[in-house]
């Protein structure tokens, strides 16, 4: 039985996406994304749309491009007729947390998305390993990917849903895992289901993630431009002299990922990782990585998450955010806004000699207020070369507001039951994004 239409999205550039019943027209709007007030009421939302230096890592890309042969062989495409799973969904918990968090949300993911999706919680990173540092905890979670693959011959597709800090061991394990092959862009569902169309469509639409073909990667309240800047890291209130202390502190309670989280990990020679992981470049494929998934979507909380912001979270520049929604869509509460924000040509985030000399500068001055600007700018431009889904939450109703981080994800069922309606919205995109995949073109 065909999916109905699930999620509403306002753009012009794509398919948009319908809500289960009546969307809920919302007036906000941002200058990188496109907004449409009519929306096909048959619309499929189907997309939302080089490994590191060393031998260990050599060894795990090997391993990919050895599963992405095997992606293509009868043993993969007839796993299905013993009901075996063919779809792997990785759910990646964030900071000083476990596998635990996502109780809930597997239960609602086995529950609607059926025997087609193998549910898997990683645990690779649980609890102090969180502090080891982003690339650390992506090496990690990348080859605990690859034991899961070895293990489930039938898996022929993989997705990624991320908490948080979850959302950058992601980004970094994707890259591990990536390879350059092309077996995807035949598929039935590839040009006409996407939700860029052909000429959106960049360069970065090819490969293989684990030897699987990559389709969704979902994260919710992650800090994709880290968390140095104004509100970015909100409990401090805004504060300048706050957020201006936090920075060298941080390492001292979170380790090596604070350095990283707060932009201080780089020197003259070699920018920051998270600046690094808007790009192509030596120490991974991350754009591209990134750029092989139909759908790469991003979860924002737009208000009351007192430990990510809505800038960061979001991909977005501080005059992009515009006045917060309020109104949810139909039939899933706290979602108030979904947009399409197409791809936006660049040549990717650069670090040129003025950025180090600005550094520089700074760090003699006491104020490195505009080294962190030029940066940000930079992973925004680079990130922005791929299309992104983003969609809006807003607590601003709930009974417990100011736990919004943990209710968008649901951590505890008891406390955090606020989130639910995101739940669903994931629950649903994820459905509508595998019924699509199998459709044929029109």
């Amino acid at each position: 039985m065909a999916l109905a239409p699930l999620i509403y999205a306002r753009c012009c550039y794509s398919p948009p996406i319908a809500s289960r019943s009546s969307p809920q027209p919302s007036s906000s709007s941002s200058p990188c994304c496109s907004s449409s007030s009519s929306t096909p009421p048959n619309s499929i939302f189907s997309s939302l749309s080089g490994a590191n230096r060393g031998e260990r890592h050599e060894n795990l890309r090997a391993q990919a491009m050895s599963t992405t042969t095997q992606g293509t062989s009868p043993a993969r495409t007839s796993g299905n007729l013993k009901n075996d799973p063919d779809h792997l969904l990785v759910l990646v918990h964030g900071i000083w947390s476990s596998p635990s968090d996502w109780t809930y949300a597997e239960e609602e993911l086995k529950r609607h998305l059926g025997k087609s999706f193998l549910i898997y919680a990683s645990s690779s990173n649980a609890y102090t390993k969180t502090f080891t540092g982003i690339d650390e905890a992506g090496k990690r979670l990348a080859d605990e990917v690859m034991q899961v693959v070895k293990k489930t011959k039938s898996l022929k597709r993989i997705s990624f849903l991320a908490h948080s800090l979850g959302g950058l061991f992601a980004r970094y394990a994707i890259a591990l895992l990536y390879s350059p092959d092309t077996y995807n862009s035949g598929q039935p569902s590839d040009p006409a289901n996407c939700v860029m169309e052909n000429s959106q469509r960049t360069d970065f639409s090819k490969g293989m993630i684990a030897g699987l073909e990559p389709m969704s990667f979902i994260t919710l309240a992650t800090p994709h431009l880290g968390v140095r800047g104004k509100k970015q890291l909100p409990f401090l209130f805004g504060v300048p002299i706050l957020e201006k202390l936090v920075a060298p502190i941080a390492p001292l309670f979170i380790g090596r990922t604070g350095t990283q989280l707060f932009l201080t990990d780089d020197n003259p020679n070699k920018p920051s990782l998270l600046l690094r992981m808007a790009s192509d470049c030596e120490d991974g494929k991350f754009i591209s990585a990134l750029g092989a998934f139909r759908c790469r979507v991003v979860y924002a909380n737009v208000s009351y998450d007192h430990m990510v912001g809505w800038r960061t979270s979001s991909i977005r520049r501080e005059v992009e955010l515009g006045k917060p929604p309020r109104q949810s869509l139909d039939g899933y509460k706290h979602v108030v806004d979904v947009k399409f924000c197409p791809p936006v040509p660049s040549d990717g985030p650069q670090f040129p000699p003025e950025a180090v000399k600005a550094k520089e500068t700074a760090q003699h001055s006491q104020n490195n207020v505009e080294f962190h600007e030029i940066m940000e700018e930079e992973m925004i431009q680079g990130l922005q070369r791929l299309g992104w889904i983003k969609v809006d939450v807003n607590f601003h109703s709930a009974v417990w507001p100011l736990f919004a981080h943990s209710n968008i994800h649901v951590k505890k069922k008891w406390l955090h039951n606020a989130g639910v309606g995101v739940v669903a919205h994931v629950v649903d995109s994820l459905k509508q994004q595998e019924t699509s995949s199998i459709l044929p073109t029109s």
